[in-house]
Order: C-alpha cells, then structure tokens, then sequence
C-alpha cells in the first residue's frame, strides 16, 4: 500500500467524486499523480516511502464541479512526522465548501 492515500466524497450528492486528478507533492517537486476510482479513492498515490516533512495533496476539482466552480482547485497540506506510518487524507467535497480530516 501507499504511503500516501486519498478519497473524495461528493457531499452534495451523498457519493464517491470519480475521476478527480490529484497531485502528491513536496511543494516543489511532484512525487505522484493518481485519479479517483469509482468509488473516488486512490489506493496507489506514491511510493510506500516518504521522508519526514510537508506535503500537499491538490485535487482538481474545477474539472468534477465543473467551468464554473467556486473552488477550481483544492490543496491540502499536511506533515508525515513518521515516514513508516500510513496517512490516509480523505476530503469531503461540495460546490462552495470543503473539508478534511486525518483518516485511517
């Protein structure tokens, strides 16, 4: 499994948000790329190892939501303090809101 993994909930619908591009990165150097499944998680987003440090997940969410989109783009940016643990960072996903949480 990924270090690294993530899904997208579509909030306003009450189902999983497939087919959104996301990003894994060091904030300069792109360490990943994945897109959600049907189920709109990504089991596979970057190698099973990552140094300690900040990263940001950015989820293309102006092609889900479409031309229009209050939030063309979201970025999360979160810490791995233990290189050996999983980090599981889902986002929940509506047209003018959003919001994250450490998963398991």
């Amino acid at each position: 499994m990924s270090l690294v993994t993530t899904h997208v909930l579509d909030t306003a619908t009450g189902r999983p948000a497939a087919g959104i591009e996301v990003e894994l990165s060091d904030g300069t150097t792109t360490v990943a790329k994945g897109r959600t499944d049907d189920d709109g998680r990504i089991r596979d987003l970057g190698p099973e190892t990552l140094p300690a440090g900040v990263y940001r997940l950015t989820f293309d969410t102006g092609a889900y939501l479409g031309p229009d989109a209050f939030f063309p783009e979201v970025t999360l940016t979160f810490r791995i303090s233990d290189p050996g643990a999983h980090h599981h960072v889902p986002l929940l996903l509506s047209p003018f809101a959003y919001s994250t949480y450490r998963g398991s």
